[in-house]
C-alpha cells in the first residue's frame, strides 16, 4: 500500500512554529518490507528552552522531565539513520517535516525526504467525513490510544489506520487516495528541480523571473516556500498564475524579519521594478487628498473644495482643511458626495451647485438638511461637515514625534528599526540606530507614500507600542 520504506513518526514540540519553537519528544516505526520487523524507536529530547504551560498541560510533558533528555544535536544522527531513504508518513506531515527540516539545519545536516500525509489520505478514502483528526479516526474506528498526545500513542493511531484502510478498501481505491497523500505541488516547467524546496518557510518577498531581469511578480508572504507553492497548485491556480508558470524561469526571495518589513519592502520594489503580472501597488501613484477653505465662515458663499496631489509631499506641509488620502481625484471626489448624502450636507454650501432662491436639488430629495433653505447656519453645516471629514484617513498621526518601530523575526535572530514620522517612512535599520543616525534621518525631506501609509495604518501603528 505504501512504498517502502517508510517511516511512521510523530512529534512533539513546545509549540506551533518550526523556526522558534522546538522538538520535545520523537517516536517512530520504521518498515523496511514486508518480510522484515518493524523497527520502533521513540526519545524525549531536551529543547533547551523552557516549556510552556500550555503545552505541558497538553501532552504531559514537563520541562523537568526533558532535563536529562538528550538533545536534538545527540540524537540527530540516529534519527537521521531511521529516516534514510524512507518515506515520511505522519498526520499532517508538512507540520513534521518543518520541525525536522528546521530542527537538522541548526545541526549543519540538509534534509530531504519524500512526505505522504495521513490526512490527505484519511481524506481520500473517506470523503463522505468532514473530520479527519487523529481524534476524529479515533472516534470513528474504534482505535485504542492509552497516550494521547504522546508521541508513541499517536504514531499507534497511524499504525492502526494503515491497517484499517488495507483491510477495507480495495487496492484500486488504496492508490488513488496514496497518490493524494504523496502529491507534490506542480513544478513549472522552466523551474529546476529544488528549487522551491530550498525557499524557507520564513517572512519575507519573492520575485519571479522570466527570460530577463524584469520580474514577472513580487509578492510577499509570513510563510515565503508555503506562498510560492500555491501559485502553482494546480487546485487553485487561475489565469494569472498559469501565465506565470509558463514563464516562469527563476525565483528570487528576501528574507524580512516580519510582516510589517516584507508588505514595505514587497511596495518599495513593485513601485521601482514594475513587474507586469502586480496590479494593485505598480500604479504610479497620484494620490489626492480633499482640501477645504471657509469652513465655518460666517457668510453664505460657498466653500472652496479642491483635490490636493500629495504623494512624495511633506504632511507638516499640507494646508489646515486638508483631510483623506486617496488613489485618485475621482476616488476623492466620490468619496466626498457619498459623505454629503449619509450626512445631509448641501450642494450649494460645497459648491456644487449654483445659489438661488429655491432650495437645493438635494433637500429636494431629503438629503440635504436645508443651509441653502435657511434652515441652519453655516456652523451648524460645516461641524457636521467636518466631523465627517475628520472620518477619513490619513488620522492625524498619534505620536509627539518621530517614533522606532522595531520588528524581530521568530527566533529573534534578527530586528528590523523603522523610523517614521507623520505616516512617512524615514529609514530602515538592521540595528538599533543611535541619536544621531536619527537626526540625520529626520533632517532628510518627508516624503508621503500613499501604500506605505495604508501599511502602516493596517498594521495598527497608531495602538502600537514603540519607542
Amino acid at each position: 500500500m505504501l512504498p517502502t520504506p517508510y517511516v511512521l513518526l510523530d512529534l512533539e514540540t513546545t509549540g506551533a512554529h518550526p523556526e522558534r519553537d522546538r522538538i520535545i519528544e520523537v517516536a517512530l516505526t520504521r518498515v523496511t518490507d514486508s518480510a522484515s520487523p518493524a523497527e520502533r524507536w521513540e526519545t524525549l529530547i531536551n529543547p533547551e528552552v523552557p516549556i510552556p504551560p500550555v503545552i505541558e498541560r497538553l501532552v504531559g510533558i514537563s520541562s523537568a522531565m526533558v532535563a536529562e533528555a538528550p538533545t536534538f544535536a545527540e540524537i540527530a544522527e540516529t534519527l537521521r539513520a531511521f529516516l534514510a531513504d524512507a518515506v515520511l508518513v505522519a498526520h499532517n506531515v508538512r507540520f513534521d517535516y518543518g520541525f525536522l527540516k528546521q530542527a537538522f539545519a541548526r545541526c549543519g545536516i540538509a534534509f530531504s525526504v519524500p512526505l505522504f500525509c495521513t490526512v490527505k489520505f484519511a481524506k481520500a478514502l473517506e470523503p463522505e467525513h468532514r473530520r479527519h483528526g487523529l481524534d476524529a479516526l479515533i472516534e470513528r474506528h474504534g482505535f485504542s490510544c492509552p497516550a494521547r498526545h504522546r508521541a508513541r500513542g499517536d504514531v499507534a493511531v497511524l499504525e492502526q489506520y494503515l491497517a484499517f484502510a488495507q483491510a477495507h478498501f480495495p487496492p484500486e481505491r488504496l492508490l488513488i487516495a496514496r497518490e493524494a497523500a504523496m502529491k507534490h505541488p506542480a513544478r513549472p516547467p522552466g523551474l529546476a528541480e529544488g528549487v522551491i524546496e530550498a525557499i524557507p518557510e520564513t517572512a519575507g518577498v519573492y520575485l519571479f523571473f522570466g527570460d530577463n531581469d524584469l520580474p514577472l511578480y513580487i509578492g510577499k508572504s509570513k510563510g515565503l516556500r508555503s506562498r510560492v507553492t500555491a501559485h502553482f497548485s494546480a487546485a487553485t491556480r487561475n489565469a494569472t498564475d498559469a501565465e506565470i508558470a509558463r514563464q516562469i524561469r527563476r525565483i528570487e526571495w528576501l528574507e524580512t524579519a516580519g510582516d510589517l518589513h516584507a508588505q514595505l519592502v514587497e511596495a518599495e520594489l513593485v513601485q521601482s521594478m514594475k513587474p507586469r503580472y502586480n496590479k494593485r501597488l505598480r500604479h504610479n501613484q497620484v494620490a489626492v487628498a480633499i482640501h477645504v477653505a471657509g469652513l465655518n465662515a460666517a457668510t453664505r458663499a460657498p466653500l472652496t473644495v479642491t483635490y490636493l496631489p500629495i504623494q512624495g509631499t511633506d504632511p507638516r506641509a499640507w494646508p489646515a482643511g486638508t483631510f483623506g488620502a486617496f488613489s485618485n481625484r475621482k476616488q476623492a471626489e466620490q468619496t466626498l458626495r457619498q459623505l454629503a448624502k449619509n450626512h445631509g450636507l448641501c450642494p450649494v454650501r460645497l459648491g456644487w451647485e449654483p445659489a438661488s432662491r429655491r432650495a437645493c436639488s438635494a433637500h429636494q430629495l431629503r438629503h440635504c438638511h436645508g443651509w441653502c433653505a435657511g434652515k441652519e447656519s453655516a456652523t451648524e453645516h460645516d461641524a457636521r461637515l467636518l466631523a465627517a471629514l475628520q472620518q477619513l484617513a490619513p488620522h492625524p498621526w498619534p505620536h509627539d514625534g518621530p517614533v522606532l518601530l522595531p520588528e524581530a523575526n521568530e527566533t529573534g535572530s534578527r530586528t528590523v528599526w523603522f523610523l517614521v514620522d507623520q505616516w512617512c517612512l524615514l529609514a530602515r535599520f538592521e540595528r538599533e540606530p543611535t541619536p544621531d543616525e536619527i537626526a540625520a534621518a529626520c533632517a532628510k525631506p518627508y516624503r508621503f507614500d500613499l501604500d506605505v501609509f495604508r501599511i502602516l495604518k493596517a498594521h495598527g501603528l497608531a495602538k502600537l507600542s514603540v519607542q
